[in-house]
């Protein structure tokens, strides 16, 4: 199996992501090198590559490939802008974001998930992902302004926070939506202080939760 998992990612890469049109070339430069099957459990490690997110505990889950290829390409991604992402998660979208060269900081709520993408970061070496446990929804305030922000939780509204923390100009990605995992897909420029937004289809997140959230 472990032999063939390089061939799964270029397979993944060609038939999930550039065929949806996804064509940063950082983006797929990154989505081909990160190991995403060490990023779920080992149960589920022949699965690590299909077109569908998966269970990571906590009730929560790994997005999709495609959604963390779309996100990210959304975000216009550069090396050497900070980014902060909001729910740690498994890892993989904080990994795929420091692999593409841009300097991470990125928070989660649960603390068992918080210390396995702490050891995970360390064993892959990806020694510049900064990791706080904490209230996403409160951003990281005293490493802000952030070039970038996405958050991989669906929310009730933009979290205002996040709103403040974003640098001017700057981008955030985030899923909104009334309804509990059932969002649209946000993309937010602030630019001379004026924001603007962009609806990229319907998603489903898990639930941002937090003082800002749900």
């Amino acid at each position: 199996m472990r032999r063939d998992l390089k061939r799964l990612r270029e397979r993944m890469v060609k038939e999930q992501i550039e065929a949806r049109g996804i064509k940063d070339p950082l983006v797929l430069q990154a989505m081909r090198k990160v190991p995403r099957h060490f990023f779920v459990d080992e149960a589920l490690e022949n699965q690590a590559y299909s077109d569908h997110p998966l269970p990571i505990g906590h009730g929560q889950t790994i997005s999709q490939p495609y959604i963390v290829a779309l996100m990210s390409e959304l975000l216009c991604p550069s090396p050497g802008l900070n980014v902060l992402e909001i729910g740690t998660g498994s890892g993989y979208q904080a990994a795929i974001l420091a692999e593409m060269g841009l300097d991470v900081y990125t928070v989660e709520r649960i603390r068992s998930l918080y210390l396995k993408a702490m050891k995970l970061y360390r064993e892959l070496r990806y020694f510049s992902i900064k990791l706080k446990l904490d209230d996403g929804t409160l951003g990281w305030p005293e490493n802000a302004p952030f070039d970038r922000i996405i958050v991989t939780a669906g929310a009730p509204q933009i979290p205002e926070p996040l709103i403040e923390q974003l640098a001017d100009p700057g981008i955030m990605v985030i899923p909104v939506g009334e309804g509990k995992r059932d969002q649209t897909l946000i993309r937010i420029k602030k630019e001379n202080g004026e924001i603007q937004k962009e609806d990229f289809g319907g998603v489903r997140f898990v639930d941002l939760v937090g003082r800002f959230g749900w």
